[in-house]
């Protein structure tokens, strides 16, 4: 029988997994897209407002949406002159101490300072100043809210994964467990 926390980890991991699987999807929509607005544009010279814009609020889902995917796959960016040297157990005091320290303050004060101003977008049922744009801007302005919350899941993978290597007493399953 696996440990709670394991059962726990696993299920946030899936959860960023299917997330991430599914913005990735975005990138081919947007490629799409864009060729039908440049096809559009120069064959036909139609053009839409909206269909422009929506190719940005998909690069803002992949950009904001795909942190926790990024940080599940080790893809994010990382200044490892050091740490790729070290042992795995001083790896995951880094990314124990840098999550808890670094990482987290980092999104709380993110979503803290960007609540306002969504919350705010909302009230207005703000839309594009463009004639035509989309009427959803306070949606992508959501994206500010959302990209730390599931920064914030992986995060705590990534936590309570370093934790376990780090404290393995405190945090090891119990011997019955197996």
């Amino acid at each position: 029988m696996r440990s709670l926390i394991h059962i726990f980890c696993i299920s946030l991991e899936k959860l960023t997994e299917k997330l991430g699987l599914v913005i990735s999807w975005f990138t081919v929509l947007m490629v799409v897209i864009m060729t039908a607005v440049v096809i559009l544009r120069y064959g036909f010279n139609l053009g839409w407002i909206g269909m422009q814009e929506s190719i940005v609020y998909l690069h803002a889902c992949v950009f904001m949406l795909g942190c926790g995917y990024a940080l599940k796959h080790n893809s994010h960016v990382r200044v490892d002159v050091f740490y790729r040297k070290l042992s795995p157990k001083r790896q995951a005091i880094i990314d124990f101490f840098g999550c808890l320290l670094l990482l987290m303050p980092t999104l709380g004060f993110i979503f803290w300072a960007s609540f306002d101003y969504v919350e705010q977008s909302w009230l207005l049922s703000e839309g594009s100043i463009e004639a035509g744009g989309l009427p959803f801007v306070y949606l992508l302005k959501t994206l500010l809210l959302l990209m730390p919350l599931t920064l914030f899941l992986q995060a705590i993978v990534m936590l309570l994964r370093a934790a376990i290597t780090v404290f393995p007493a405190f945090l090891a399953p119990h011997p019955k467990e197996f």
